[in-house]
């Protein structure tokens, strides 16, 4: 298979779809690789060392989409790269569809085979190649929280940890999956007081388990969350519907209870935000204020520490491509049943339930795709 990496487009994204690792792997299984020229300059990995590598470098991302039968990327293809894409052409990335109808309908119209990370299974309905970005993304939400609370951002002024004799900030987490178990890490290391709201017990038993007394559970329901959203300092957006649009769990009112300079960050901004004045940021403009909290809505928030993300991705992804690789795409998803849930579109069918539902359009389940 001919497998081609285009240059991320989208503001400020340095991640690269393949690494050089990667695209050694694949050329030892048989592949050919093109490599969009500078693709992966920004984490350090030049054209020399993908081409040591064994992959062919192209200047052009319109060469890359037009030779290729397999393209990987990192991000959605953006609007320029939706009309590059072309009937049966397998498009292997994050799609993020269910606050986005303008791509979903891009790519009905251009006939692609789009498998979306974000929707590939795994063992007890774990989420093998969103769970390395969720875990960055985790991780990061505390760091860009705690930077957001000095005075210069907007903030409140307050140390996330506090000093001796001084009050540690308050912390919230809404949703206890692995973005949150992340940002509950780092929270807790940085000694600020935290919470976690959750509405699976057995979540909360576990977090408990893991994290001990210092760590405060609370089951969530509409008084809990609006009690702890009112006393946080920093409020974390952890929630994840797999494939569909986050829910809105946190109301205008709900804001205006916060304190003045209060920080929240919403991680779920890629599946539209699960607070009600979330919009998407960029890293250039990361931030503004509304009722008086700063949000930070970064909807590619692992793109800031592009290296280390480009390669924990490709760590997850590397075993699905060189299925898709190896075997093409159908045998691939039929013998796959995880990899087949990450089929969102299909010669322009939606085959991804919470999509189709989302955006009120036909759904078709992936097998009676696959059959044809």
């Amino acid at each position: 298979m001919l497998i081609g990496v285009p240059k991320e487009i989208k503001i400020q994204e340095w991640r690269v779809g393949l690494t050089t690792g990667s695209v050694n792997e694949l050329v030892h299984h048989g592949h050919q690789v093109l490599v969009q020229s500078t693709a992966g300059e920004g984490i350090g990995l030049s054209d020399d060392m993908y081409r040591d590598a064994g992959a062919e470098i192209v200047d052009t991302a319109e060469e890359v989409f037009a030779r290729a039968d397999m393209v990987v990327k990192v991000k959605e293809p953006q609007a320029s790269e939706c009309r590059m894409l072309r009937e049966g052409q397998v498009l292997f990335t994050y799609l993020h569809l269910a606050p986005d109808p303008e791509q979903t309908r891009m790519l009905r119209e251009s006939g692609c085979v789009a498998i979306a990370y974000e929707t590939v299974t795994g063992p007890n309905n774990s989420l093998p190649l969103l769970s390395p970005m969720s875990e960055v993304a985790g991780r990061m939400s505390i760091q860009a929280g705690a930077h957001c609370l000095e005075k210069e951002q907007g903030g409140s002024g307050i140390l996330l940890g506090g000093v001796p004799g001084v009050e540690a900030a308050r912390v919230v987490v809404i949703g206890g999956g692995v973005v949150g178990t992340n940002a509950i890490r780092m929270a807790m290391g940085m000694e600020a007081h935290v919470t976690v709201l959750d509405r699976s017990l057995q979540r909360l038993k576990e977090l408990d388990f893991q994290f001990g007394c210092m760590l405060n559970t609370v089951y969530s329901t509409r008084e809990a969350l609006a009690r702890y959203v009112a006393s946080a300092d920093l409020l974390v957006g952890a929630v994840l519907v797999p494939g569909a649009a986050a829910p809105k769990l946190v109301n205008r009112e709900m804001l205006r209870t916060m304190k003045p300079g209060s920080v929240l960050v919403d991680v779920a901004i890629d599946q539209g935000g699960c607070f009600e004045t979330s919009r998407p940021t960029t890293h250039m403009n990361p931030t503004f204020v509304e009722e008086g909290v700063v949000h930070y809505c970064v909807a590619n928030m692992p793109g800031a520490v592009a290296r280390t993300s480009t390669f924990a991705l490709n760590n997850a992804t590397l075993p699905f491509t060189l299925n898709l690789a190896d075997k093409g795409y159908k045998a691939a998803l039929l013998a796959d049943p995880h990899l087949c849930n990450g089929l969102s579109v299909h010669h322009g069918n939606v085959t991804c339930s919470a999509v189709a539902e989302n955006l009120g359009l036909e759904y078709t389940p992936a097998a009676d795709c696959l059959r044809d």
